[in-house]
């Protein structure tokens, strides 16, 4: 029993995440609950909802997902839409690849399914210039923050699912949980290549709205990416001169 308990240091690093990401659980917490609700007013059932919220585990993909499935659409259109509004993901993994490479795949699947947007911010603002990667402190800190996130998201979303039919529309939770988020995004606002990838992504999604299939959300991850990494580089030029 002793030796599989993980060491002292590496409990240590699970309770560091868990404590960067404990402001971020209250948005996380909002936003679980508004999806809950938002996918059985959809006309969904609570059973089928309270899969969906366990095994996809994506609220953007959900709420994308649910006007798509009302409609009835084809099977292969609602994929694509979670494909396109997750495609971020892609782009997260490819930075985390260097500090988790060297588990199995198993475990790096894993990792990939319980990561979030918010894991993501936090552990690249934290390691990711680290120059050494792979190191076991890196993942117990993941897992710090990821397995709280996964815990809180699925409870409430799931009281959401079964609170859905008592809750008035004009509440407008949407609202609540959109403020739940900017209280988490703008405290990382720290630096200006930050703040540069923020203005750029959200002039990208706010000009991207009419776009189909939630493709200016892609769009603004992607705006907001390019324009970060060039706001650092500039930076760092800049220093060096």
């Amino acid at each position: 029993m002793h030796r599989s308990w993980p060491q002292a240091r590496y409990r240590a690093q699970f309770v560091l995440g868990f404590r960067d990401a404990l402001p971020a659980l209250v948005a996380t917490s909002i936003w679980g609950l508004v999806t809950g609700i938002a996918i059985v007013k959809s006309g969904i059932s609570e059973t089928l909802a309270t899969l969906m919220t366990l095994w996809v585990y994506a609220g953007s993909a959900q709420l994308t997902s649910l006007p798509l499935i009302k409609e009835g659409v084809p099977l292969w259109l609602i994929f694509a839409a979670g494909l396109v509004v997750n495609i971020r993901f892609v782009i997260f993994g490819a930075a985390l690849q260097p500090f988790f490479r060297h588990l199995s795949w198993p475990k790096r699947l894993g990792v990939g399914f319980f990561s979030t947007d918010i894991a993501f911010v936090l552990f690249m603002g934290r390691y990711g210039e680290s120059r050494l990667r792979g190191e076991p402190r890196h993942l117990w800190y993941f897992l710090g923050v990821i397995v709280p996130g996964w815990i809180t998201w699925n409870l409430c979303s799931i009281i959401g699912v079964y609170l859905a039919a008592a809750i008035p529309a004009s509440w407008s939770l949407e609202f609540a949980a959109v403020l739940a988020l900017l209280s988490v995004v703008i405290p990382l606002v720290s630096t200006r290549p930050v703040a540069v990838c923020i203005l750029a992504a959200a002039c990208v999604a706010w000009m991207g709205q009419g776009l189909p299939l939630r493709l200016g959300l892609a769009a603004a991850v992607v705006a907001g990416i390019l324009a970060g990494v060039l706001s650092e580089r500039f930076t760092k030029e800049v220093r060096q001169a």
